[in-house]
């Protein structure tokens, strides 16, 4: 549940700054924010269901967890296509952002933030032998990754200015969003017991 709230307030500010100061990067961060609200909605669901079921294995996954799998994968892989198009756009126009200042602000608070929950996760995840909670510290560990992307492409611009920058951050975003749709397609067909992202 903290992942979901702390998705939802990182993908306002993502956003909204995002069109703001004009970078990409951050925008697509933005909106993978949101993705991973439903992922995450789809790993609570089974967490509770789970736990009312009092097992920690299931032999196969609800209706509910298939759909939001596939609603989170078509989700993820329009977000990597609109960031290819306006990746292409802006670097044939040359547009670039105003400024990555909150792109840097933005991705060191999720780097800290998501470390602690990794770890946390992962820590209760084996202490009760949760495979669910487990699935959930590797979604989290991928945000984590994803926040060094926007990280490193908003340093950079902001201290070379050079606009295709910020377009090589977002392509690095549209990588993991790809990736992690593929992954929520393959996970609703399947019974494994994993996140939608690695």
């Amino acid at each position: 549940m903290v992942t979901i709230i702390y998705n939802i307030v990182e993908g306002v500010f993502s956003v909204f700054f995002g069109i703001t100061d004009e970078t990409l990067a951050l925008l697509g961060f933005g909106v993978d924010s949101f993705v991973e609200v439903l992922s995450g909605i789809g790993i609570l669901h089974m967490i509770l269901r789970m736990k009312r079921a009092g097992i920690n294995d299931v032999a196969s996954r609800d209706r509910f967890e298939r759909q939001a799998l596939r609603i989170t994968g078509t989700a993820f892989y329009l977000l990597a296509g609109g960031l290819i198009v306006g990746s292409a756009l802006n670097l044939i126009t040359g547009a670039k952002p105003e400024t990555t200042t909150v792109g840097i602000v933005i991705s060191v608070l999720s780097i800290l933030t998501m470390y602690v929950l990794m770890t946390w996760k992962m820590r209760i995840g084996k202490k009760l032998k949760s495979d669910a909670i487990m699935a959930d510290a590797n979604c989290t560990k991928t945000c984590f990754y994803l926040s060094f992307i926007l990280l490193a492409s908003s340093g950079l611009y902001e201290l070379l200015e050079i606009g295709w920058l910020d377009v090589l951050g977002s392509l690095g975003v549209t990588w993991f969003a790809f990736s992690e749709g593929r992954e929520a397609f393959e996970k609703a067909r399947s019974n494994e017991l994993s996140c939608s992202c690695h």
